[in-house]
């Protein structure tokens, strides 16, 4: 058993090593060709997975992307508080970019966030002019109807946006029930369990169908969208918690930030009390892909004294390093563990994290770089992982469903657009 975990370990190092050339590859945009930009931009209220999940796939591309916030100046700098609680920190504003040119300019949802978005008449004004001349832009969730439509800018397209909000395009719009929608120099799509497939074709509208592909396929995307998500469970044992789920998610500059903000972003719509600690020195942490600034509830010496019924990490090679050195969180782990408790992690945290230390069962586990189960999500025990980025919301519904039950995953897959 030591000599395959060994093998398994050393085979993860060796692909983690070879994704991670693949990825400077990709941001440096290839070829010695300047990046194409793109703005992302965000505002109070934003939907964090389709924010994070759009700045991310398309730094993957090569592009160089910019997340600029819309709203007011204000004390709090460039802090822009998201949906459910997350904290961002944007590159700049987007008043202080009227006049630059971007190939792309593409709209997160989320409400109020759509909303706010609408009433930035800088944002207004680049966007239309950006249209005007023939630029790519999109908008995901509320936002094609909430801000794009309001605008004016889709009329006699062919769109979509999330099902409840179909009602509200104007009369101009003609609205089309699809997960994502390209029509001319518009793609629209309908919610965070549609953002991956809507940020790769705004890859495939700026790059060609072959990058698209080769981007899709270290994210282990679902091979059939849309469709009811599957586990594979051994051992199967109740998770019990008493009253509210309290969870911990670790997070650590170069962890990826899809898979951090699914996590947070599903469990708090799920009802679980997520929290968020920092095992840098500081609460601000820089994520692995778009360099995306994510603001930690605590650091992690005080969530040490804390109760936890799940302990769950993101993945990314630099993060999940860095979680391996943390000798807090590793006790932290073990404790989880010794008291039968579930705990559980994504990406490289599996091999990287949980294998050395002795908290990974060999023979049933899954993670992006060396995979015992050729499973999206795993279940042994008390013991969950999954792949990679593209795997990061069905790793969420399956937690919530250990620990909420069933019926609740699957009204949250619903809500997610996911199912």
């Amino acid at each position: 058993m030591a000599a395959a975990a060994s093998s398994l370990v050393r085979r993860a190092a060796a692909a983690a090593s070879g994704r991670l050339l693949h990825a400077r590859a990709f941001a440096s945009g290839g070829g010695g060709e300047t990046p194409k930009r793109v703005l992302v931009p965000v505002a109070a209220g934003t939907e964090p997975i389709e924010a994070a999940t759009t700045a991310d796939v398309l730094n993957r591309a090569g592009a160089r992307v910019t997340v600029a916030t819309a709203d007011p100046a204000g004390d709090d700098g460039l802090v822009v508080e998201a949906a459910y609680g997350v904290k961002l920190v944007a590159d700049g504003r987007v008043a202080d970019l009227q006049g630059e040119a971007f190939d792309l300019i593409a709209l997160p949802g989320g409400m109020p966030g759509s909303v706010n978005l609408r009433e930035c008449k800088a944002l207004e004004k680049m966007v239309k002019n950006h249209a005007e001349n023939g630029g790519l832009y999109g908008a995901i969730c509320a936002a094609p109807a909430a801000t794009l439509a309001y605008w004016g800018m889709l009329k006699g397209i062919k769109a979509t946006c999330y099902p409840s909000f179909m009602e509200k395009f104007t009369t101009e719009v003609i609205p089309v029930n699809s997960r994502v929608v390209a029509d001319r120099n518009a793609v629209t799509s309908q919610g965070p369990g549609t953002a991956v497939e809507f940020a790769l074709a705004l890859v495939e509208r700026l790059y060609g169908k072959e990058k698209m592909e080769e981007v899709a396929g270290p994210l282990y995307v679902r091979p059939q969208h849309g469709v009811e998500y599957t586990i594979k469970e051994l051992n199967s044992v109740e998770w019990k918690c008493s009253g509210t789920p309290q969870v911990l998610v670790p997070v650590a500059n170069g962890s990826e930030e899809m898979e951090a903000i699914n996590l947070i972003d599903v469990l708090r719509r799920a009802g679980a009390n997520v929290t968020v600690a920092s095992v840098e020195e500081k609460l601000q942490i820089v994520t692995r892909r778009h360099k995306f600034n994510l603001i930690a509830d605590m650091m992690l010496d005080e969530a040490t004294e804390m109760q936890f019924d799940l302990i769950v990490m993101p993945g990314g090679l630099q993060g999940a390093q860095k979680f391996a050195s943390t000798k807090k969180l590793v006790d932290l782990l073990k404790k989880q563990a010794e008291s039968n408790k579930p705990y559980g992690a994504i990406c490289a945290s599996p091999a990287h994290v949980l294998e050395p230390h002795g908290l990974l069962k060999v023979l049933s586990y899954t993670s992006e770089y060396q995979s015992a189960c050729e499973h999206r999500v795993v279940i042994d025990g008390k013991l969950i992982t999954s792949q990679a980025p593209g795997t990061a919301t069905e790793f969420a519904l399956v937690i919530v469903e250990k620990l909420l039950g069933r019926d609740k995953a699957i009204s949250m897959a619903k809500e997610l657009i996911f199912m």
